[in-house]
């Protein structure tokens, strides 16, 4: 009788710790990456003639289309080049009808009529510079999108192709948004994939979700368009584009955002919980189990990255494995004790 006491009163002595027991889990693994946005497409508006500007045709920060008139260089000294070259090209095609007939009655030798065909050629390809040269005077639109300010006003003396644009226009619907990813990381995920612990969807892959700077989720998805083949050695980083639709304008480019990437599912992923997981003083993590024994014994765990309260596990623990998460300041290794369910939601644990 006096065994069986002593035996009850040591179990009762036993240290008592909450555990949760791992199960495998079918989980999305997302990565929140910082990023910027940038216009879908840019033209910066240059001159192709020389002259004074006359017009300026739209307001500065409204939506302009493609072919829309932006502004009108001073057309007169190019109409004026225009009605000369014209001018011109009466005579010389009547000189080369007139060579052809005389050369036939052997008035005018090849040669004439070979200099008169020549100078024809050369006032039909200064009649068609000329025209060109009218219609640069109408500086237009290339693409549709939002124009920015004008650098120049009415009265301006411009030269073609000069370096500084008169105006930008940017297409903002869809848009760019531009995500630097670590090698580093992309290695990790490489290696996840040849080790199966990452399969893919290529649907659920491609679509990118962004959260903005006041921590609000753009309602619209997006999706990845390509990640660069190049490491900026600078930042031992590739960039990765996805594009946006932006209907409302919402984004701007040069926006700071978090773009939120699907890498991919794995099947059966390890999770464990934030607060049973420590780390030593060389920085290991590691955390106490319950093992079959009833005794409590320390994993040295292989981390992935935190999903929301819980610790991707890439090794150290495994299915059935029971974590101890409350209870752990009362316990060390080798020490046997009584293993209770954790209840998150109990306002005073049996472990307390």
């Amino acid at each position: 009788m006096g065994g069986c006491k002593a035996k009850d009163m040591s179990r009762t002595m036993m240290p008592e710790v909450a555990v949760v027991t791992l199960q495998s889990e079918k989980v999305s693994i997302t990565n929140e990456l910082p990023g910027r946005t940038s216009a879908f497409l840019i033209a910066e508006i240059r001159p192709q003639v020389n002259g004074i500007i006359q017009k300026r045709l739209f307001v500065e920060g409204s939506d302009v289309k493609t072919g829309q008139v932006l502004y009108q260089i001073d057309p007169a000294p190019f109409q004026a080049a225009l009605d000369r070259a014209e001018s011109h090209l009466p005579s010389l095609r009547r000189r080369v009808d007139r060579y052809k007939k005389a050369l036939v009655e052997q008035a005018v030798s090849q040669q004439d009529l070979d200099d008169a065909t020549a100078a024809l050629k050369q006032a039909e390809a200064e009649l068609k510079t000329a025209r060109i040269n009218l219609d640069y005077t109408r500086v237009i639109s290339p693409i549709s999108g939002r124009i920015g300010t004008s650098s120049v006003t009415e009265g301006a003396i411009v030269t073609a192709y000069q370096p500084k644009a008169l105006a930008t226009i940017q297409q903002l619907d869809p848009i760019y948004v531009d995500v630097p990813q670590s090698a580093t990381e992309l290695l990790r995920l490489r290696r996840a994939e040849e080790e199966g612990r990452l399969s893919h969807d290529q649907t659920q892959r491609s679509k990118v979700k962004l959260v903005l700077t006041d921590g609000t989720t753009y309602p619209l998805e997006g999706e990845l368009q390509f990640r660069d083949v190049t490491v900026d050695p600078t930042t031992g980083s590739v960039i990765l584009r996805a594009v946006f639709p932006n209907p409302d304008n919402l984004l701007l480019p040069g926006m700071f955002v978090r773009a939120v990437i699907t890498e991919g599912m794995n099947e059966q992923a390890i999770l464990a919980p934030q607060q049973g997981v420590t780390r030593t003083p060389k920085g290991e993590a590691v955390a106490l189990i319950v093992n079959r024994e009833e005794k409590v014994e320390q994993r040295v765990l292989n981390l992935d990255f935190a999903m929301g309260d819980r610790w991707l596990v890439r090794s150290g623990l495994e299915l059935g494995d029971r974590v101890i998460v409350e209870g752990m300041q009362k316990v060390k290794p080798g020490v046997p004790v009584k293993a209770v369910p954790f209840n998150a939601d109990s306002s005073k644990n049996t472990a307390a």
